[in-house]
């Protein structure tokens, strides 16, 4: 791998995603951002709007977007906000969003996902839902949205990962768990290392055509994400009491907080030409072993440049094949 200076910022695991965005001017520049309409999803759409973007909601259900945009309809002053149909585990309807899209595209934040579902689904393909809509889809649509994202001459695309990552390589031999046994959470962790590795992937081939992708961990939040969750892991996360009650310890972080690090990536001047990289709380990761130890920084299983080849081949015959 290799060597690079860190990258700190001046903004802590407090700042708001409107706060990394004081000053910062994106009229004219057009984003993408998957599940923008709910948990940190609107918080990263209502940043990138407020400086002025032109950013469009891809969801399942484009209706449930249906206030953020009015929330910015009709005010010259800020950016605008519309809503699409994608739903990320169907892969026609990946194919019918990229079809309809048309022009460049200055940022793809890949948001959207789902977590910890309790038994082994499938999508439509075949594959296990988790790697299919947090990695697969999104993997699917960046490929169909290249040359848009070249059109702008300087694009970025944004992975929401988790500490998930950690403990979880991505299995070659088995990603769908035909064989081994179904477990929620390596299901989960493997679809986020494979988020990770699709960040190293991007920015090794897409480079040279302007584009970068670095990916993150947007921390502990209180959002629909967790709806999969059952009352006693919520327990052991901090974030219930006994009799059932969401808390929010001192480690959460609200929406606006959470949304923050996607920010960064997708339109700080500071992550200029910066690609293949892991986040937490506004702030670049040291690489580290990964494992069911590992607790903090990036796997170095989830950033080596040779498994991101590897995965990225996986998924192209896997998209061939469908």
């Amino acid at each position: 791998m290799t060597e690079h200076a860190r990258l700190t910022t001046g903004f802590t695991a407090r700042t708001t995603a409107a706060e990394i965005l004081d000053g910062v001017d994106l009229t004219g520049r057009r984003m993408i951002v998957t599940g923008g309409a709910s948990g940190i999803g609107v918080e990263t759409v209502r940043a990138l709007a407020g400086a002025g973007a032109e950013v469009t909601v891809a969801v399942r259900d484009p209706d449930r977007a249906a206030g953020l945009v009015e929330e910015f309809a009709g005010d010259a002053a800020r950016g605008s906000v519309r809503a699409a149909a994608l739903d990320l585990a169907d892969l026609s309807s990946v194919d019918a969003f990229v079809a309809a899209w048309d022009g460049p595209l200055h940022a793809l934040v890949a948001n959207a996902g789902i977590m910890a579902l309790p038994t082994r689904q499938l999508s439509a393909q075949g594959w296990e839902l988790q790697l299919a809509t947090n990695y697969l889809g999104h993997f699917a649509l960046a490929v169909g949205l290249h040359d848009n994202l070249r059109a702008a001459g300087a694009a970025r695309v944004v992975l929401v990962s988790s500490g998930a990552h950690l403990s979880a390589p991505f299995d070659a031999a088995d990603p769908h768990f035909e064989r081994r046994p179904y477990d929620r959470w390596q299901a989960y962790g493997q679809s986020k290392t494979a988020d990770v590795l699709l960040a190293v992937g991007i920015t090794r081939r897409w480079a040279a055509d302007g584009i970068t992708a670095n990916a993150l961990n947007p921390g502990y939040i209180h959002t629909n994400l967790q709806r999969h969750i059952d009352d006693d892991t919520m327990r052991a996360l901090g974030g219930m009491d006994e009799e059932g009650n969401l808390v929010v310890p001192d480690y959460y972080k609200t929406p606006a907080q959470g949304a923050s690090t996607t920010v960064l990536l997708a339109a700080s001047p500071l992550l200029e030409g910066i690609g293949g990289r892991y986040f937490v709380d506004n702030q670049e990761m040291d690489v580290v072993p990964g494992g069911p130890d590992a607790s903090d920084g990036v796997a170095d299983h989830a950033i080596d440049p040779t498994a991101a080849d590897e995965l990225w081949a996986y998924a192209e015959k896997a998209l061939a094949e469908r």
